[in-house]
C-alpha cells in the first residue's frame, strides 16, 4: 500500500483497537446506574465487567490464529460486525442474564478485532521508524482508550443512562468496520495450514478457568473451593494444551514464533506489564469517586490529562527511540511509570485532585505509554506475515492475562489492608489503594531491571575478533580501492540474524533499490545509483549531513560492502550471507571512524546498534513474506 493510503488505513485499525480498549473500560463509572437499572447484585454487576475480559482474554490466540489462516482483513471485520451487533444487543438487554451474555459475545469480537488488525498494522509498516510511528499511533488510542472510556462513561451515563454506553459503542464499530473494508488493504491468500481446533478447545479452557478463578478470588478469597477447583482446572488444560501443540503440525502458536528470543522477550515483559495496566485504570476511578467524592462526570474529566499524556508520550516514543535506543527508551517508559504509581502510593484521604491525582496521571501517561509502543515492537519484531496475526494474539493474551493476575493480586492486597485497618472508612480505603499502586510501582521497577537484562544490547566498542566465513580483505577488480571493518575504529556494531527463506529471496529483497535502509531511526532518504555492483554509489541523508557512499564488492549470495568517508565521519559496513538449506544467516558489521565519532562513541554506538537492529528486522519480515 503507498504511503499516501497508508494513514487512512492506520487510523482505522487504530479506531479498531480504541473500540476493544473502550469496550472494557466505558462500563467502569457506569457500574451504579448498570446495576440497578439492569437488577443486578454485587455479583452480577462484577460479571458485567468480568464477561468481557474472560471471553476475550481466552479467545484471543484462537483469534489470532484463525486471522492467519482466514485472512487478516476478513477476520478483522467480521470480528467488527460481531462487536458491535454484541454492543447493540447489550443495549436493548431485558434482562441481567442477557446482558451478562451480550457482554461476553462482545467480548469474542474484541478477541477477533485485537490481533487482526496488529497484523494488519505490522503488515502495512516494515520494521523501523514507519513502524515506530504506527505503533505510536496504536500505543496512544490503547493507552488512552482506558481514560476515554471512563469519560465518555460518565458523560453518556448522566446524561442519557447507561444504555447510551452500550448504543454509542455499536455506532462506534460500524463507523469503524466501514472505515477498515474503505481503506485497509486486502488480505493477502489465506494461510495453508490447518485449524488447530484441539489446541484452541485447551488454551480457551485453560485461560477461561484461569481468569475466572481470578476474578472470583477477589470475592471469595484464594482459598475458596470454587477458586482453588478453577485454578486446578487452568493448569491441567494447560498442560493438555502444550502436549498438544508438540503434535499438531500447525500449531496455535508456532515454536518459531520464540525461537528467536525477542518475542519471548516481549511477551514476558508485556505480562508484567500489563499486570499493572488494568490495576490503574480500576483503582484511580474509585479513589476519585469513594474517597474524592467526585461523581462519574468529574471523575471521567479527571482521566483527560492521563489520557492527553499517553497520547503525548506515544508521539514523542518514536523520538526517543531514535535518539537513545530501543532498549533504553523501554526501561525510561517504565521508570517514568514506576515513579508516577509510587506518587500514587502518597495519596491522602484528605487530598485533592490537583495534588494527589493530576502530578502523578502525567507521569503514568506518559511513561505507560512509551513502554507500551516499544514492547508491542519488541513483541511482534522480525516476525513473518504468515504468523503475524499469531504474534498479535500471543502479546495480547499475555498483556490480558498478566492484567487479570495482577488485578485479583492487587484488589486482594488493597482488600486485606482496608479490612486489617482500624481508621475511619474513608482512611481505610485510601490505605489499600496506597498500597495497591505502591505494589504496582514495585512491579514495574522488577519489570525494568527485568528488561535491562532481556534487552541488554551487544558489545558496541572494542568487541571481539569476529572469523568471518569469506575472506572480506580480498579487493575486487572493479573496485580497488577495498575498504574492511576497522578493528581500532572507537565504534563497532555487529548483529546477526536467521531468515527462514532461500537465500536468492533474501539477496532480491535486500539489494532491492526500495530495500536499502530507508526505514532506519538515523536514515532519513536514501537512494542508488544504478544497480548494486562495485563502484556504484549509495546517497543517504542521515542528522543533516548528505553522504556519498560506495560499494566496495559484491560477491552474489555472499557478501556485500560498502562505506566511505563524509563530513569528518569514516564508516564501513559488511554483510555476508551464509545459506543452509532453506534458511540463510545474515551477519552485519559496521566500523565507524573520525573525530565527530570519538567525542560520542557511546551515544553514536548505541544509535546505530538500533538502526541495524531495525534494518535487520526489516529485512527479514520482508524475506520471510511471499514474493
Amino acid at each position: 500500500m503507498r504511503r499516501t493510503t497508508a494513514g487512512p488505513a492506520l487510523a482505522a485499525l487504530a479506531g479498531a483497537q480504541f473500540l476493544v480498549v473502550l469496550g472494557n473500560s466505558i462500563v467502569n463509572v457506569a457500574l451504579p446506574q448498570i446495576r440497578d437499572g439492569a437488577g443486578l447484585g454485587d455479583g452480577g454487576t462484577t460479571w458485567v465487567v468480568n464477561a468481557y475480559g474472560l471471553v476475550f482474554g481466552a479467545l484471543l490466540l484462537a483469534g489470532g490464529r484463525a486471522a492467519d489462516l482466514a485472512g487478516h482483513r476478513r477476520v478483522l471485520l467480521g470480528g467488527l460486525a460481531v462487536f458491535g451487533g454484541a454492543s447493540a444487543a447489550a443495549g436493548l438487554a431485558s434482562s441481567a442474564g442477557l446482558l451478562i451474555a451480550a457482554r461476553a459475545v462482545q467480548g469474542a469480537g474484541a478477541a477477533a478485532i485485537a490481533p487482526a488488525a496488529l497484523a494488519v498494522v505490522t503488515g502495512l509498516f516494515p520494521s523501523g521508524p514507519g513502524r515506530g510511528r504506527a505503533l505510536g499511533v496504536w500505543g496512544a488510542v490503547s493507552g488512552a482508550g482506558g481514560a476515554a472510556g471512563v469519560l465518555l462513561g460518565g458523560l453518556l451515563a448522566q446524561a442519557w443512562g447507561w444504555r447510551a454506553l452500550f448504543f454509542a459503542v455499536a455506532v462506534g464499530s460500524l463507523a469503524v468496520l466501514a472505515a477498515v473494508a474503505v481503506s485497509a488493504p486486502r488480505s493477502a491468500a489465506p494461510g495453508t495450514g490447518r485449524f488447530d481446533l484441539l489446541g484452541t478447545v485447551t488454551v480457551t479452557a485453560s485461560l477461561t478457568a484461569l481468569v475466572w478463578g481470578l476474578t472470583t478470588a477477589r470475592a471469595q478469597g484464594w482459598t475458596a473451593p470454587r477458586v482453588l477447583g478453577a485454578l486446578a482446572a487452568a493448569a491441567v488444560f494447560g498442560v493438555l494444551f502444550v502436549l498438544a501443540e508438540r503434535r499438531h503440525p500447525d500449531p496455535l502458536v508456532p515454536p518459531r514464533l520464540l525461537r528467536g528470543g525477542r518475542v519471548g522477550a516481549g511477551n514476558l515483559l508485556m505480562g508484567l506489564f500489563g499486570s499493572v495496566w488494568l490495576a490503574l485504570f480500576f483503582f484511580l476511578p474509585l479513589y476519585q469517586q469513594e474517597v474524592l467524592g467526585q461523581g462519574p462526570l468529574l471523575a471521567g474529566l479527571g482521566q483527560l490529562p492521563l489520557a492527553g499524556a499517553v497520547m503525548l508520550g506515544s508521539a514523542l516514543s518514536p523520538r526517543i527511540t531514535a535518539r537513545i535506543g530501543a532498549s533504553r527508551a523501554l526501561l525510561a517508559g517504565l521508570l517514568v511509570e514506576a515513579a508516577g504509581l509510587a506518587w500514587l502510593g502518597r495519596i491522602g484521604a484528605g487530598g485533592s485532585y490537583l495534588t494527589d491525582v493530576l502530578p502523578p496521571s502525567v507521569l503514568v501517561g506518559l511513561g505507560l505509554s512509551v513502554a507500551f509502543t516499544r514492547l508491542t515492537d519488541l513483541s511482534t519484531d522480525g516476525v513473518a506475515r504468515a504468523d503475524s496475526g499469531a504474534a498479535g494474539g500471543l502479546v495480547n493474551t499475555t498483556r490480558q492475562v498478566g492484567g487479570a493476575i495482577g488485578l485479583a493480586v492487587l484488589a486482594t492486597l488493597a482488600g486485606s489492608v482496608t479490612a486489617g485497618s482500624s481508621a475511619p472508612h474513608l482512611q481505610a480505603l485510601t490505605d489499600g489503594y496506597r498500597a495497591a499502586f505502591t505494589a504496582s510501582a514495585a512491579v514495574l521497577l522488577a519489570t525494568a531491571v527485568l528488561a535491562a537484562h532481556l534487552t541488554r544490547p551487544t558489545e558496541l566498542t572494542r568487541p571481539t575478533a569476529l572469523t568471518p566465513s569469506t575472506d572480506l580483505t580480498r579487493p575486487t577488480e572493479r573496485n580497488p580501492e577495498m575498504r574492511t571493518i576497522d578493528e581500532t575504529a572507537p565504534v563497532i556494531v555487529r548483529l546477526s540474524t536467521t531468515i527462514d527463506a532461500p537465500i536468492e529471496r533474501v539477496w532480491a529483497v535486500h539489494t532491492g533499490i526500495d530495500a536499502w535502509p530507508t526505514w532506519n531511526g538515523d536514515i532519513d532518504t536514501a537512494s542508488l545509483s544504478g544497480p548494486v555492483e562495485p563502484g556504484s554509489s549509495f546517497r543517504w541523508t542521515t542528522h543533516g549531513l548528505d553522504i556519498t557512499s560506495t560499494v566496495f564488492e559484491v560477491v552474489p549470495g555472499e557478501r556485500i560492502v560498502w562505506g566511505g568517508p563524509a563530513g569528518g565521519i569514516d564508516g564501513v559496513h559488511v554483510w555476508t550471507f551464509t545459506a543452509d538449506g532453506g534458511r540463510v544467516t545474515v551477519r552485519t558489521e559496521e566500523s565507524w571512524a573520525g573525530a565527530p565519532v570519538e567525542a560520542a562513541a557511546e551515544q553514536l554506538g548505541r544509535a546505530l546498534h538500533a538502526s541495524l537492529e531495525s534494518w535487520l528486522a526489516a529485512l527479514k519480515t520482508r524475506a520471510e513474506q511471499p514474493a
